[in-house]
């Protein structure tokens, strides 16, 4: 099983059978409140009507369409309704099948769109201390979380990572952006002396790094990545499998943070997390450096079995059309301050040294157990399971994204029961 203490899970297995809007039901017939919208992806909930005709629809209508040198009129739908919700500017769509493909594809379009441009010396990528870009070799190598890349080799090279923006001592239980640490951007210009912006083709980050535990960018963070990378002609790529489709309150982390990439990587929100499917927006400058040449030559020679998938595409439509409905990509900018106020009333229980929170996006970290990391916070994850709700841990962080749809008061249940769970850790 992916990221499971395996031997632990099968001695006691806990299953999930069936799913309705805020819940999930158990194998033992129990309903568990999701406070981590699936993994981050199911932010309009569970078994949405709307999402789940569309997929039996399209799939006795077209179940597949090759990918390669053939089309299907929904990919192009879904491509435009994409382009209508991103920041102007980011224009043309590249479709995947997941969050990690897309990092994959992003990265590829980088180096390409520089080697194109007569700047193939530009193959430097630079990544993040703590950044999780999924799984592949690309994203293992751009990202900086130790445990997923110490097992693998020497990964890419030619990979450099900036320091992540955590700073307990300065930033603890801050509300919102952190107010300290912007500066930490211009470890960049460090980077770009060492080695000359010549050589270096693009930035990854995401606007706030999720799977490492919430780490929030202090104000004025990424505005000034912004413009140290258009200064020297690097592409900016914004990581937002998370942040995307309405977590941070807005459609984007782009929108929330008013910084415009020149790649955005999405997935997870975009189906809903029912159907794998991920999506790649890039700017009309990086689009159209590679429509030249021979109009029967492919331009970019990259993709996959499954991208456009019609089933996928319909999923996405729909799951758009969900977001437009229930007003979605803005109601967590409503929830916010119910939520701001509900996760930093556990402030001063047992263990606990830090409360972040951005849009629907908490986090709680805990004093780790002196030779037992992570075992605090995975106790709670089990004790919370226990009692009916679901939360994610990163370490000894606990980390929550709920659904939202979440009521007010499945905001008071959440942090009611992590109140008394907190309470009886060791």
């Amino acid at each position: 099983m992916p990221f499971t203490a395996n031997r632990q899970f099968k001695k006691a297995p806990r299953m999930f059978v069936a799913a309705k809007d805020m819940h999930y039901t158990t194998a033992d017939g129990r309903q568990v409140l999701d406070g981590t919208a699936g993994l981050w992806c199911c932010n309009a909930g569970h078994a949405r009507p709307r999402i789940v005709e569309a997929i039996a629809n399209q799939a006795a209508e077209l179940d597949y369409a090759p990918a390669f040198q053939m089309g299907h009129p929904k990919a192009f739908e879904l491509a435009n309704r994409l382009v209508d919700l991103t920041p102007d500017g980011l224009d043309h769509v590249l479709f995947t099948n997941s969050g990690s493909e897309s990092v994959e594809t992003a990265l590829k379009v980088a180096l390409a769109y520089h080697k194109v441009k007569g700047e193939g010396s530009r193959t430097r990528l630079i990544g993040r201390e703590r950044g999780y870009h999924g799984v592949n070799f690309g994203g293992i190598s751009v990202g900086g979380i130790v445990t997923n890349r110490k097992m693998f080799g020497t990964l890419l090279t030619g990979v450099d990572h900036m320091p992540h923006t955590h700073n307990l001592a300065k930033n603890a239980f801050s509300r919102g952006l952190p107010p300290h640490g912007a500066d930490l951007a211009d470890e960049l210009e460090r980077i770009v002396t060492l080695h000359d912006a010549s050589t270096i083709a693009a930035v990854i980050v995401e606007p706030v790094a999720g799977s490492t535990g919430v780490l929030i960018p202090p104000a004025g963070y990424l505005q000034r990545l912004r413009e140290i990378t258009k200064k020297h002609g690097i592409l900016l790529i914004f990581d937002e499998v998370i942040t995307g489709y309405g977590r941070l309150g807005t459609p984007f982390g782009a929108d929330y943070f008013g910084v415009v990439p020149d790649i955005m990587v999405t997935a997870k929100g975009l189906t809903n997390g029912v159907i794998p499917m991920g999506a790649v927006m890039v700017s009309a400058d990086i689009h159209d450096t590679f429509m030249q040449g021979p109009e029967h030559l492919i331009e970019f020679f990259h993709g996959y079995t499954y991208s456009g998938n019609p089933v996928a595409s319909a999923a996405g439509l729909a799951t758009l059309e969900t977001y437009k409905e229930e007003g979605l990509l803005t109601r967590g900018a409503d929830l916010a301050p119910k939520w701001e106020e509900a996760l930093h009333s556990l402030k001063g229980l047992p263990h606990v040294i830090d409360v972040r929170n951005i849009g629907l996006v908490g986090a709680i970290e805990l004093q780790p157990i002196d030779g037992q990391p992570t075992k605090r916070a995975f106790s709670a994850f089990l004790k919370a399971f226990e009692q009916g709700l679901l939360i994610r841990t990163t370490g000894d962080i606990i980390a929550l994204s709920p659904p939202l749809i979440i009521s007010e008061s499945q905001i008071d249940e959440i942090v009611t029961k992590l109140a008394g769970i907190l309470k009886t850790l060791d």
